[in-house]
């Protein structure tokens, strides 16, 4: 154990890394324009430039000298700027007065430099959206708590995070682990933030915020990879509601010796589904009405209110499936809970959106 509280403060880890060294690693959602958008308004800006320059030199034509001796027309004038801005310099068209010299030295020739910059606007939009990226992160990693972290974005970790999202859970308070970056694609284009990482190793952990996480969310394919990442989140974070996923029920046991609060066996939960699906089909569709937060009735967890107190859970104008008292859930019907206390939890049905706020 102590080994591995040595290795955390190495100065490799990645939590220890500068922000500009997290950009490939931490993903932060922007709002992403049209490509055909963005190169629309760097030809805009760059015939806005051009007409600019034009103009300058037209108004200043007598300054000008043409090696046809002409006086400049206002084709002339294009002619010049765009050989001008675009450093190809023929020769040809030259200022000669020293008031034309003074205006191609303060107005052409910085319009020059943004003209080039409008030219290598992908070179630079790619360093400048590194650059933003860093800060963002900084910004980020300074302001990260009471978030959910989402270990593994397979075919669990999205279904949970849309039960977050349909339960009013906003996208910037989520934060997705996962090793692949397809899987991470996929979260960052429903607005999520990402870390691409080994969830087993604390260092990503952290990374991802886990030590300040109201919630963590373990959805592994495997056990003993949920086993490792429950032991570093809750050696990490003492307070956190940690909920896993396993396959085996064998394992349930370790991962609560881990430090999991709530244990989910899916082998066995869709097993018995398919079981009550054979005799009694309408069961589960009141199943899946419940999980499904969005639509028709779901399960929600709500305070007590003063009116309650003393009264019995079965009574209230809710139905009311179970009682939470410090941190202890119980069934409706048990002695303990005979009679509602200040500081109760109600999980209750909610059903209907006019009831979701409540």
């Amino acid at each position: 154990m102590k080994a591995r509280l040595r290795r955390r403060g190495r100065p490799g880890a990645l939590s220890a890394e500068p922000e500009y060294a997290l950009v490939n690693i931490v993903r932060i959602p922007d709002s992403q324009g049209s490509p055909a958008r963005a190169i629309g308004r760097r030809v805009l800006f760059a015939l806005i430039a051009l007409l600019f320059t034009s103009l300058v030199v037209y108004i200043d034509r007598s300054g000008y000298r043409d090696v046809q001796g002409g006086t400049l027309s206002f084709l002339d004038s294009v002619y010049y700027s765009a050989v001008t801005l675009s450093t190809t310099g023929y020769g040809d068209i030259t200022p000669v007065t020293p008031e034309a010299r003074l205006v191609n030295i303060v107005v052409i020739t910085p319009l020059r430099v943004l003209f080039l910059i409008v030219l290598i606007g992908t070179t630079l939009e790619v360093l400048t959206e590194r650059s933003r990226q860093a800060l963002r992160i900084q910004r980020w990693r300074a302001t990260l708590r009471n978030h959910t972290v989402v270990v593994g974005y397979g075919t669990k970790g999205q279904t949970a995070v849309d039960a977050m999202l349909g339960d009013g859970v906003r996208p910037s308070e989520i934060v997705v682990v996962d090793p692949s970056q397809a899987a991470l694609d996929t979260a960052e284009a429903h607005g999520l933030v990402t870390v691409r990482g080994d969830a087993t190793k604390s260092d990503v952990l952290r990374l991802a915020g886990a030590a300040h996480a109201a919630s963590i969310i373990i959805a592994t394919s495997r056990d003993d990879t949920a086993v490792l990442t429950t032991l570093s989140a809750r050696e990490m974070n003492k307070t956190a509601t940690i909920v896993a996923s396993i396959r085996e029920s064998e394992n349930s046991h370790v991962m609560k010796q881990s430090g999991a609060n709530s244990v989910v066996v899916t082998s066995e939960t869709a097993g018995r589904l398919l079981g009550i699906a054979t005799q009694t089909p309408s069961v589960v569709e009141v199943f899946e009405d419940l999980l499904t937060p969005d639509e028709g009735y779901a399960i929600a967890e709500r305070a007590v209110e003063p009116g309650e107190v003393g009264g019995s859970p079965a009574h209230t104008t809710d139905i009311v499936l179970g009682v939470v008292r410090d941190g202890q859930f119980h069934r409706v019907g048990e002695p303990e809970v005979e009679s509602i206390e200040l500081g109760d939890h109600l999980l209750y049905v909610r059903r209907g959106p006019a009831d979701k706020d409540r």
